[in-house]
This record gives structure tokens, C-alpha cells and sequence, in this order.
């Protein structure tokens, strides 16, 4: 299992929202270089990177800083928020990042999803960000009405290999993830799944674990403190 902590950007700042409200935003970190190199000393693989202004609107005012970070610490760079067409994923993946993450656009058009995976393979992430069990989007702000496992399944069937699942109502409570949730999403698609929303302790790694899930994200607990990222990381590979 790899933990895998978050840079949320808006504005060129690194930010988190609570439960996905763009009105409860505020500023965790001062320059989003330190704190991937500090995520990198702490023995991070990868790091989670979310355009914030992307998701909402469409803009990609916040690439010059995704690709700085790349540029400057060499991380390995996972990025979503507003990829819509296969030249969104061209252009992100020429700023230097490592797979890109499909949100909203898998919702509303699928054959796009067919297309990139068929070019791009496991670089295509899918996200499942779901509220009250129905996938959201548009930076979480409208409903779908899909259920969640019913969309994971049909991303599942299109090849997709890689799905981040979101429980919206944890996402920035420091409350845990939602372990029933994973656990009948885990039942039911065989891809890699990383939980992301409420992770905010060394127990909440190892239930995770214990699930079956190969991936977690952390956000607001590693800025907070609440969670050591370097002994997250640890409980997270150990056997």
C-alpha cells in the first residue's frame, strides 16, 4: 500500500477545502515546491496534485506551478481537475506529470475515458467523487445521480486500471475515510483503489490496508500535523 499526500492548488497557493466547499478555502503551505520536497524527505513515491480553479471552471492557471514542482524536485506527480479532452491530457502529461486524473469528463462523456485509456493506458486515473453514494462534479458542486459503485464498475469495464474514490462528506474532516464504502466498492471492481477524504491516522492506514485498498491520500491531517506522513509511509509498506 503506497501513501500519497496532497497538494490542492488555487491560485497558485496550496489550499484545502472542507467537504469540498470552494467557500471554506484556506491557505495550509507556503510554496508548493517546499512542501513537495518536504513530502519527499518524508519518503513520499508519489504526490496528488489538484488544480483547484481547473475543476471548477475550466482554467489551468496553476500548470506553471505543477510543472515547477516537477522541475525542481523531481517528484512523481499524479494531477486532476479539469481534464476534458485528450489535449488536456496531451498538455498535462507534457508538464512532466505521471498519470492524470479523470473526473467530471468521465461522467458526462465516456467514450473520452474509452479513447484515453486506449492511448494512455494506466496513465489514466479515474476519480469517483461521491456524495450521499452519487458521484459528483464540477468541482463537486453538481450531482450526477449515478451511484458510485455502478460508475467504478462501468470505468472498470472501458480498461480503466487505477480509481481514487472520495467520500465528499470526509474530505478535509479529519474524521476517517469511509470504510463501508470502500469496502463494497472493493467487492465489486478488481482495479487498484486509492481512498482519499477523512484519512487522518496510522489506524485509519492500517484498516485500509486491511481492506484491500493499495492506495491512500492524505491531505489536511499531514498539514495539521494530525498525521505523521514518514510513519504513515512506513505502516503503509510494511508486511
Amino acid at each position: 500500500m503506497r501513501v500519497i499526500p496532497a497538494i490542492d492548488l488555487k491560485d497558485g497557493q496550496c489550499v484545502r477545502l472542507q467537504k469540498g466547499d470552494y467557500d471554506t478555502v484556506h491557505k495550509v503551505a507556503e510554496d508548493a515546491v517546499e512542501t513537495a520536497r518536504h513530502f519527499l524527505d518524508a519518503g513520499a513515491t508519489l504526490i496528488h496534485m489538484v488544480d483547484l480553479d481547473a475543476a471548477k471552471d475550466g482554467t489551468h492557471a496553476n500548470y506553471d506551478v505543477v510543472a515547477r514542482v516537477i522541475r525542481e524536485t523531481g517528484a512523481t506527480v499524479e494531477l486532476g481537475g479539469g481534464i476534458r479532452t485528450m489535449a488536456d491530457i496531451e498538455n498535462v502529461l507534457k508538464l512532466g506529470v505521471w498519470r492524470v486524473i479523470i473526473g467530471s469528463a468521465a461522467v458526462r462523456n465516456p467514450p473520452f475515458v474509452v479513447e484515453a485509456v486506449k492511448e494512455y493506458g494506466d496513465k489514466i486515473v479515474i476519480g469517483v467523487d461521491a456524495k450521499s453514494k452519487t458521484v459528483r462534479t464540477d468541482g463537486w458542486l453538481g450531482d450526477s445521480g449515478e451511484n458510485y459503485i455502478a460508475f467504478a464498475e462501468r470505468m472498470e469495464s472501458y480498461g480503466v486500471k487505477n480509481i481514487i474514490f472520495t467520500d465528499i462528506d470526509k474530505d478535509g474532516m479529519l474524521a476517517g475515510p469511509n470504510f463501508d464504502q470502500l469496502a463494497a466498492l472493493r467487492a465489486s471492481v478488481a482495479c487498484c483503489l486509492i481512498a482519499s477524504g477523512g484519512v487522518s491516522t496510522i489506524e485509519d492506514i492500517r484498516r485500509l490496508k486491511k481492506l484491500g485498498i493499495e492506495g491512500a491520500i492524505a491531505g489536511r491531517a499531514v498539514y495539521t500535523g494530525t498525521l505523521d506522513l514518514a510513519e504513515a509511509i512506513r505502516e503503509a509498506a510494511a508486511d
